[in-house]
């Protein structure tokens, strides 16, 4: 015969043991894209503030796959001279990618030259979001 009282013991140590493996590291994997569509300082501010509070929230900047992607009039503000350059050169020194479209560029006459030193380039803003749900992602408009 079974003395289940050590069962259940050792059972509820095995479930108390993988929940505190969970607290510590569930975040590892967190994968989030945010979308800005919008050429407004405020819109942009806002959105850079969930990505700080998103790094804050899960531990630190390197406990998520973090990409800002901006198209369409968002992409005026990742323009060299943007009045939110700094903050933007800010967050990609924190492990976040910020990314401007190249079919919105395109349209708007701009070049690599024309834009902030420090973000990355995509084909297309809209396949870049679509894809990244498809990996998992999160998806984000603020």
């Amino acid at each position: 015969m079974i003395d289940w009282s050590h069962s259940r013991v050792a059972l509820q140590s095995i479930v108390l043991g993988l929940g505190m493996a969970c607290s510590a590291g569930c975040y590892a994997q967190e994968k989030v894209i945010f979308q800005v569509t919008d050429n407004d300082v405020a819109k942009w501010t806002l959105t850079l503030n969930n990505v700080r509070n998103l790094q804050n929230g899960v531990g630190g900047a390197d406990k998520a796959d973090i990409e800002v992607i901006a198209y369409g009039p968002g992409i005026q503000l990742l323009r060299a001279g943007s009045p939110i350059a700094a903050r933007i050169t800010e967050t990609v020194g924190n492990k976040v990618q910020v990314v401007a479209c190249e079919n919105t560029m395109a349209g708007n006459q701009l070049t690599h030259a024309d834009m902030l030193p420090d973000i990355g380039y995509v084909p297309a803003g809209v396949v870049e979001v679509m894809r990244k749900q498809q990996a998992g992602y999160a998806y984000i408009r603020p």
